[in-house]
């Protein structure tokens, strides 16, 4: 069974709450705040495997979820920070945004990471709140929460060339002879019901060959098996044309290069223009070969390079491989989709949110103040002060002061927090 696409859900553990706690022994029995800090939740991660061929591990298992930070304790203890969650996927997967369809990663390369999601922030515990003016705070952060996404995995096989042709016309049976793989193979329509990859090596140098499984006419709007398999050739450098030159069933040579060609450009104009060499197969059953060729250079009219091979008895294999490797070194590498956004999470710049903790003390959260923060060194004079312009600039003191902050109140914003004074 075969699964080239499907869509997920995923979610990044929440944060911890942070503890209101303080300090009850014999020895202080009017002890000080020792709330600890929650952890942070574990983020989701995907990496790319060789190892791996197909998303059939995707299709009973549609849902991840990274571990959640654990709460602050007394003591001063923090939480401790949830696991992380790594999904292995076949290189050449890409990951969408179910809802936006945008791309958000490209999983190319064996062994390369994505975080997709972030984990949740921990909350600060009572002790983080205390000051000279504030000596027992009974307050604590709760835990940032996290929320789950849908993505789709869609696998785009990475191979150097690509065989592709009619069902039944030896793509199989040349990639066993040609490289380490050991595809199905049987005289029937439709053996290969997903696309084999194998190793070529051709004197110092090597190659990936694909066999896509077969195509009719229609393939490009999803006849046969679809054109979902159409998706696999996106990334190759050079299209092998692999024809039944026999024509024992009744086709007929021209017919099935011109239909096969037809099939890719209407997928994909890129496909339709990729350099290619036609492949004759079954030699070893034809007795007027050159006569065929002459007719199908006279019929199509392109320029392309043929060559008549038997898998059976290997007859020109070797010129074959050997033109394909030269073909190659003279086609550029293929190289990963370029990708504007590199988290799945949607950039909040904007946001602001006012919460009162307690009487005479709020926080300021959301994504304007995560997104200023990054820029300002609070042991600096200067960049503080340049923190404060933009609050008042941008209407944060107003919105302060809606929600009933007055002169001398305690103010958090993230990690810091001190009196203000408008």
């Amino acid at each position: 069974m075969n699964l080239d696409k499907v869509t997920i859900s995923i979610k990044a553990g929440n944060g911890g709450s942070g503890k209101v706690s303080f300090l009850r022994d014999k020895n202080s029995a009017r002890g000080g705040p020792d709330g600890g800090d929650g952890g942070n939740g574990g983020s989701v991660f995907f990496v790319a495997s060789k190892d791996k061929n197909t998303l059939i591990d995707f299709e009973f298992e549609k849902k991840f979820e990274a571990e959640n930070g654990t709460g602050g304790m007394g003591n001063l203890q923090n939480g401790k920070n949830g696991k992380d969650i790594y999904i292995p996927v076949p290189c050449g997967t890409v990951i969408k945004d179910a809802e936006t369809k945008q791309i958000i990663a490209d999983m190319y390369e064996d062994g390369q990471t994505f975080r997709a999601l972030r984990g949740g922030r921990g909350g600060k515990g009572n002790n983080f709140f205390k000051s000279a003016t504030r000596q027992s705070p009974r307050f604590s952060q709760l835990g940032e929460m996290t929320k789950s996404y849908k993505v789709v995995l869609e696998l785009k096989t990475i191979a150097d060339v690509a065989l592709v042709g009619k069902p039944n016309v030896g793509k199989s049976t040349l990639l066993s002879v040609i490289s380490n793989a050991k595809p199905k193979i049987a005289d029937y329509e439709f053996t290969t019901l997903s696309p084999n990859l194998g190793v070529v090596k051709v004197y110092d140098d090597s190659f990936v060959v694909a066999d896509i499984p077969g195509l009719i006419n229609g393939a490009s709007e999803g006849a046969g098996l679809g054109h979902e398999f159409l998706a696999h050739i996106e990334r190759t450098r050079l299209v092998v044309h692999v024809i039944d030159a026999s024509e024992y069933y009744g086709n007929d040579i021209v017919e099935d290069y011109k239909t096969i060609n037809n099939e890719l450009k209407k997928y994909n104009d890129r496909l339709g223009h990729l350099p290619q060499i036609v492949v004759f197969t079954k030699l070893d059953l034809i007795e007027n070969v050159d006569e065929k060729i002459e007719r199908f250079r006279k019929e199509i009219k392109d320029d392309v390079e043929i060559i008549p091979i038997s898998s059976v008895t290997r007859k020109n294999i070797e010129q074959l491989l050997n033109k394909v490797n030269m073909k190659l070194k003279t086609l550029p590498k293929t190289e990963p989709m370029p990708i504007e956004q590199t988290e799945l999470e949607k950039v909040d710049i904007t946001s602001v949110e006012i919460i009162k903790l307690e009487p005479h003390v709020f926080e300021v959260k959301g994504g304007y103040l995560d997104n200023l923060q990054r820029g300002i060194v609070f042991n600096d004079t200067r960049s503080l002060a340049y923190f404060q312009m933009r609050l008042e600039k941008d209407g944060v003191m107003d919105k302060l002061k809606e929600a009933g902050c007055v002169d001398g109140d305690t103010v958090v914003f993230g990690s810091l927090q001190y009196e203000i004074y408008f």
